[in-house]
């Protein structure tokens, strides 16, 4: 389930938006990049400060409805391919996104991504959460384990 918007104005007309406070019901990258699919959707790319600014928007009108703010954060389709594989590139350029478009816009958080063995992109929703460095840990992007629920 999820809440679908529509706008007229940017390449991509309509998102929707997943949001479960109940912790069963979150899931790993791969399943929410296929529950995308099965929906003919792909998970979300971001394409420039002005599309970044909308989702915050919508996410912000998103939690507020219901039983209030929790913790949580939103997949997006940035992923890093190719774990062990020799390259010369930093680990920074080896994120592409899920469905193929080659935007370069990034919103990652102050020290990431931080690579490893994360490997795919959440957008931060912790609006409880103590600010770090970069301030408050919402909307910026980090990397983290694929298999991890949000």
């Amino acid at each position: 389930s999820g809440q679908k918007v529509c706008y007229g104005n940017f390449k991509r007309s309509c998102y929707k938006l997943a949001y479960f406070q109940d912790l069963s019901r979150r899931v790993g990258f791969q399943e929410a990049r296929q529950a995308c699919e099965i929906d003919g959707g792909a998970l979300l790319s971001l394409e420039s400060e002005a599309e970044q600014q909308l989702i915050e928007n919508m996410l912000q009108n998103l939690t507020k409805s219901g039983s209030g703010i929790s913790d949580g954060d939103f997949w997006i389709g940035l992923w890093r391919s190719g774990d062990g594989l020799a390259t010369s590139s930093p680990c920074p350029d080896l994120y592409q996104w899920a469905d193929g478009s080659t935007s370069p816009y990034r919103n990652w958080y102050t020290d990431e991504p931080s690579c490893g063995s994360e490997a795919c992109v959440v957008m931060y929703h912790q609006p409880t959460a103590n600010p770090g460095l970069g301030g408050p840990y919402l909307y910026q992007w980090n990397d983290d384990r694929c298999n991890m629920k949000h």
